[in-house]
């Protein structure tokens, strides 16, 4: 009998693991083990265990306390999982502590964010943005067992590996690259902001929300433009500007990285000339999934980042996406209501700035709305920049 084998490697085996406190309750905590099983996926990870601890606070050892480390060290070792996974940062001797305790490769929820990120980063800047915060993270986090870099010398590190000497060594080569890499992104960002003067006077409108929300699958419906969509967190990581013109009218519609609870603040600072897209914008697209249980804490991730970046009090256009996903019994009156509420608690001051749509980019219910309303904020700056430009007296989309 002919045998056939796969030439598919078999995917890598995760456990995830979180803690249930007074901060962050088990039902709070359940939902974000959820979503690192979804970053987990994203990165082709499969989860065959979800762990969580009720404590007071994390273990200064070992995150979760003695009894739950045995618990998880039997599963892993009986199941020869591959990694696993934290869905918060860990310190570096906690690191090295869990490792030596489950002999297997340790992530936390920061590093599963970086990988992804170097995963899909597709430009120049963005791989080098990337790996510059990758590198400065890792770099007090070299144990023994240390396999989430390509060494810069050859060979990848085995179980068991380099003793203290080559850890030091592979220090001094990660201070070193650090350094390349920061004059590569200073050379790089200077060329960016050349670019972004190039562009003119013209009205710049810039998608921002949460992960997976939809904003490429909006841009793709607005710019009728082949845009990478995909059913996974961070499926746009470089910044992916489009021209648009409605009416006569132009103006550039860009697609930015979205943002996610317990993003690792080095990546924040490395993409921090990314972001610029959204300083530089005069409109602002917040897409948000009404759908998630948790939409109201998402508006809130965005919107503090937003005011970290000085832009929460642009002109903002709020996409409530998604609303097919809603159950039937839920009026749009009563979703529109819960939704203005929830939109107003999250942080964002009420103001004759924002305007609120709900549409459905698959089913493309209320596109047309959102056109309008898009078209009608960009008119007012267009006509401020360009004072005597008459447009077609009707709008057709």
């Amino acid at each position: 009998m002919t045998q056939y084998y796969s030439t598919h490697p078999p995917k890598k085996t995760a456990v995830l693991v979180a803690l249930a406190t007074n901060h962050q309750n088990l039902e709070k905590a359940k939902e974000y083990l959820e979503e690192l099983k979804f970053l987990a996926t994203t990165m082709g990870v499969v989860t065959t265990k979800m762990f969580i601890q009720k404590a007071q606070a994390a273990n200064v050892r070992s995150f979760v306390g003695k009894g739950k480390l045995a618990e998880i060290s039997e599963f892993v070792k009986s199941r020869e999982t591959d990694m696993v996974i934290f869905d918060d940062d860990l310190s570096p001797s906690q690191l090295r502590n869990l490792e030596e305790e489950l002999d297997c490769k340790i992530y936390d929820r920061s590093l599963l964010i970086l990988d992804i990120f170097l995963k899909r980063a597709k430009t120049s800047q963005a791989r080098t943005q990337v790996e510059l915060a990758r590198y400065q993270y890792l770099l007090p986090r070299l144990t023994r067992l240390w396999t989430h870099l390509e060494r810069q010398r050859g060979g990848t590190g085995t179980r068991g590996g380099a003793g203290e000497m080559e850890i030091e060594t592979d220090r001094r080569v990660i201070r070193k690259q650090i350094t390349v890499l920061k004059k590569k992104l200073d050379k790089i960002d200077r060329q960016a902001i050349t670019q972004r003067k190039s562009r003119g006077n013209i009205v710049k409108v810039a998608l921002v929300g949460y992960t997976n929300v939809g904003k490429s699958t909006i841009m793709k419906l607005l710019t009728k433009a082949d845009v990478f969509v995909e059913d996974k967190l961070f499926a746009t990581v470089d910044s992916t500007i489009r021209k648009v013109v409605i009416n006569r009218i132009p103006f550039l519609l860009t697609d930015t990285v979205g943002f996610i609870r317990k993003l690792p603040h080095a990546l924040v600072e490395s993409f921090k000339s990314t972001l610029d897209d959204v300083r530089d914008a005069d409109i602002l697209m917040h897409v948000v999934d009404i759908s998630h249980p948790s939409f109201e804490e998402q508006i809130k991730v965005v919107n503090d980042t937003l005011e970290e970046l000085e832009s929460l009090d642009k002109p903002t256009i709020v996409a409530f996406n998604k609303i097919d996903k809603l159950p039937d019994s839920l009026t749009v009156e009563g979703r529109e209501n819960g939704t203005s509420a929830a939109y107003m608690a999250s942080g964002i001051p009420a103001s004759s700035n924002v305007y609120k749509v709900f549409i459905s980019a698959v089913t493309k219910e209320n596109i047309s709305q959102l056109r309008e309303i898009l078209f009608r904020e960009v008119k007012k700056i267009h006509m401020t920049v360009f004072p005597n430009y008459i447009p077609d007296k009707k709008i057709e989309f």
